[in-house]
């Protein structure tokens, strides 16, 4: 950088003296263009050149010399926030605090992810109907700190779809939406994290829910927690009007880093509306205990378990055509089993990572699963999964996972059955 570019930078900062010097520097005649604004930065101290007397106009500027400009001008109280966050490295190991600056220019920061994804699915229940499409979600977060201990944050969600087909038809192609789907505020009331407000986030590690909620959140505690929430699983409703009125749920935990093994054991319980009562039977509450463990195996290899029990054994089915609701017996338990080797960082290039997961739970278990492939059988399901991941670049990750899932035995024939080929590219700025 050189030093006449840092000179109109610095001009435009606002420095000014109280009295022009004589003409400090050797090498800046009276008639350059710069000598006035040399000679006020120079009045007010904030250039001083070098011990010859000459001031080198036409040399490259290092960083730390520029830092050292921010910092004379900070002394004299001038409005430099984004030099003093740009410079914020230097200026910190020349012992100048810009914490209070950083706080003022970065207050609002926005953060985003894109995700493209294709799926390809395959129902050998239904003649081996096939199903596949393609989308591409964008997501932009408003992140506003309000003082040292709350933020608020909000997200707005653009979702495209480029193509939904199946064997009949095309449809939906071209079809967009866009929605504010996450408003809350987070933060601390003494040792407590508290968030209130529209969240996105998943229940029993998404293996009951996964998806937005309207709740009141509050944990206590780091390597040992306890946690609660009580709100609405709005999700559900997006689905099925009318078939959620709100939720509680409680959990306590480990989470100490390095440990062999760490675990959880946790419940909710859920009020359905009057939709959501025709198909759980008429019974308006599901509760469902869950319990919960990571092994950490061997160097980059986790095993984790997890084991849920529903107070539901009865679920219903609703014919489209006929509107009839046929009730379906299902188990009360559920449990999922899963191994991870490693794992793609975003910040990474190259890192990359395997999973495996096999699952059998009955349909009381569990109310928007977080998996890609089908869960939507009447009486549960059961089947495996695995995926890998790699990060392309940075903030960039590939990943494709396959599922092959199926109905519990019950009163559906046995080959009801689903074959799913999920795989998406992320982008995070």
């Amino acid at each position: 950088m050189k030093k006449s570019l840092v000179l109109a930078m610095a001009m435009a900062l606002g420095v000014t003296a109280s009295a022009y010097a004589a003409n400090p520097f050797s090498d800046v005649p009276a008639g350059h263009w710069a000598y006035d604004s040399i000679s006020k930065l120079a009045a007010a101290g904030i250039i001083e050149g070098y011990g010859d007397d000459t001031f080198r106009g036409d040399r490259l500027m290092t960083r730390y010399e520029m830092a050292q400009i921010v910092a004379k001008a900070l002394a004299k109280g001038a409005n430099v926030d984004k030099l003093a966050a740009e410079f914020a490295d230097e200026l910190d190991a020349l012992g100048v605090r810009v914490a209070a600056l950083e706080k003022k220019s970065d207050n609002v920061k926005i953060t985003g992810e894109i995700r493209y994804h294709y799926k390809h699915q395959k129902n050998t229940n239904y003649g081996d109907k096939r199903y596949s499409e393609t989308g591409l979600r964008s997501r932009l977060y408003f992140t506003g700190k309000v003082n040292d201990n709350w933020n608020y944050v909000g997200r707005i969600q653009n979702q495209q779809w480029f193509h939904k087909s199946d064997d009949d038809a095309v449809s939906n192609k071209g079809d967009e939406g866009t929605e504010f789907n996450i408003a809350k505020l987070e933060g601390r009331l003494g040792g407590v994290n508290v968030i209130a407000g529209r969240d996105d986030d998943v229940f029993a590690n998404g293996y009951i829910y996964d998806g937005e909620h309207d709740a009141i959140k509050l944990s206590y505690g780091d390597k040992w927690y306890v946690s609660g929430g009580y709100g609405k699983l709005t999700d559900l409703n997006e689905d099925v009007a009318d078939s959620a009125k709100d939720f509680w749920t409680a959990e306590i935990g480990s989470n100490i880093e390095g440990s062999f093994v760490n675990g959880k054991i946790g419940y909710l319980r859920n009020k359905f509306g009057n939709a959501g009562k025709e198909l759980t039977n008429g019974d308006e509450n599901v509760g469902i205990w869950y319990v919960g463990a990571d092994f950490n195996v061997a160097k980059d290899l986790v095993f984790n378990a997890m084991y849920l029990r529903s107070n539901r054994d009865v679920f219903g089915e609703k014919d489209e055509d006929t509107g009839v609701i046929t009730n379906h017996e299902t188990k009360k338990d559920g449990y999922v089993f899963g191994l991870g080797y490693k794992g793609a960082e975003a910040s990474e290039p190259g890192s990359w990572g395997l999973t495996a997961r096999y699952y059998h739970q009955g349909r009381g278990t569990y109310l928007a699963h977080t998996i890609d492939g089908e869960t939507g059988f009447a009486t549960g399901f059961k089947g495996w999964s695995i995926g890998g991941e790699v990060a392309v670049a940075k903030n960039m990750v590939a990943s494709v996972t396959y599922y092959d899932t199926k109905a519990l035995k019950g009163e559906q024939e046995d080959n009801a059955k689903a074959k799913v080929i999920w795989s998406e590219f992320n982008v995070t700025f």
